[in-house]
């Protein structure tokens, strides 16, 4: 049998669980699980007005990322990881547009492949909807 490196699939995976953690202590656990197995993660909060915060949450996906060490501060990396937030947010928006979202951002990198999850909550007051959006760019290791 052949070794088993991760690849979109395994990372899509990870980008999840990280956007799905309920704090950072669970943040902080997964980050040390999968830094084992060669896979660098990152996780951030977000909440605010959709459309008004699409700047702000793809500043704060590449922030992240690069506070913990997931990508370099390179063009490519930060494009890269602006680009799966965009693909991400893309697929939410026709749910959120007009409407208040709060949730979590998650990104996973393993070698040449870049995923950015993002799991929110949409709506007014308690009628919430709830979306997952996902992004994947590969990006050289550098």
């Amino acid at each position: 049998m052949t070794n088993y490196h991760p690849g979109s699939r395994k990372t899509a995976a990870v980008a999840i669980k990280m956007a799905l953690t309920e704090d950072r202590d669970e943040e902080k656990q997964l980050m040390k699980v999968f830094a084992a197995e060669g896979i660098r993660t990152a996780a951030v909060d977000y909440g605010g007005e959709f459309i008004a915060s699409v700047k702000k949450i793809v500043e704060r996906a590449v922030v992240a990322a690069k506070r913990e060490g997931v990508i370099k501060d390179t063009h490519t990396d930060e494009g890269a990881v602006a680009g799966a937030t965009r693909e991400a947010l893309s697929q939410i928006m026709p749910k959120a547009i007009g409407l208040n979202v709060g949730g979590k951002i998650g990104i996973a990198r393993h070698n040449d492949h870049v995923t950015v999850a993002m799991f929110f909550g949409i709506g007014l007051l308690h009628l919430d909807e709830v979306a997952v959006g996902l992004g994947h760019r590969a990006a050289p290791q550098g």
